[in-house]
């Protein structure tokens, strides 16, 4: 895979690139680096020109220590996109990574074509606070496959689990295996971001089209805050996942790659 590093401010930043035509930037969700959105952006780059970046804190991207913000990781986004020679771009984001969209469509208008929301949020309550502080204590108690096993729980809906049962193990066990886990100041400093990320009063100026999509038994980010989403953000629709949770992408993975599909194709050309 051709990866290529940008500095944003004195952090390097890699990303790689998929598909040719109207840039698509990819933005992953805490924990992840952007090799996982291989089961989507196999379906978009056959439209689309797709950047995919590691965000700071994780995968080929430095990880240094924090504070890190939506806002930070917002002005690395559009590092990527500079050295790419992205003007404008359509974006979609995952959990923290529809946070940073977010403040990329607030403090970068022009850049932003439209927005796909998934699983994300513009501030969390006490209870939400406090499940993403749990997981900072929970990762340092236990090895690595038994965190991933202890995370699926928060991530995957119970019906999920009814016939996936062996692929979870397996995933668990490839991240028990992992030769370069994401560091703890890595990990925290996403989580922070997360925690801290509140762009509600804020949301009115954009002003894209945007597509919010989340699971009604999502306990990472519940539908409760896509709906205030959606409520704030003028030019916006919204789709609700049936017992699905955070990862709703993958648990309905067909019916999610055709909706989003079809959204990122009706805001071509325009």
């Amino acid at each position: 895979m051709d990866y290529k590093y940008v500095e944003s401010k004195g952090v390097k930043i890699f990303y790689h690139e998929r598909g040719s035509g109207e840039p698509l930037v990819m933005i992953m969700g805490f924990g992840a680096d952007g090799k996982v959105w291989e089961k989507h952006v196999s379906i978009y780059e056959k439209h689309f020109r797709c950047i995919l970046l590691d965000n700071r804190g994780v995968g080929l991207s430095d990880q240094p220590n924090g504070p890190y913000s939506t806002s930070m990781m917002a002005d690395d986004t559009i590092a990527v996109m500079d050295h790419a020679g992205v003007s404008k771009a359509m974006l979609i984001g995952i959990s923290m990574g529809g946070a940073i969209a977010q403040e990329i469509a607030i403090n970068y208008p022009l850049r932003v074509k439209s927005l796909l929301l998934v699983s994300t949020w513009a501030r969390f309550n006490n209870y939400t606070k406090s499940v993403y502080e749990n997981l900072k204590y929970s990762r340092n108690a236990v090895d690595k496959q038994r965190f991933m096993e202890m995370l699926q729980l928060w991530l995957f809906a119970p019906p999920f689990y009814e016939n996936n049962m062996e692929a979870l193990k397996k995933d668990a066990e490839d991240a028990g295996k992992n030769p370069t886990p994401q560091s703890r100041h890595g990990f925290e400093g996403q989580l922070n971001a997360c925690i801290h990320h509140n762009s509600v009063k804020r949301l009115h100026q954009i002003n894209v089209p945007t597509f919010i999509t989340v699971g009604t038994m999502d306990i990472l980010a519940p539908p409760a805050f896509s709906q205030e989403l959606h409520q704030c953000i003028k030019q916006s629709q919204i789709s609700f996942y049936s017992q699905c949770g955070h990862v709703h992408h993958w648990e309905k993975l067909e019916r999610f790659n055709k909706e989003t599909l079809q959204f990122l194709l009706s805001n071509k050309h325009e």
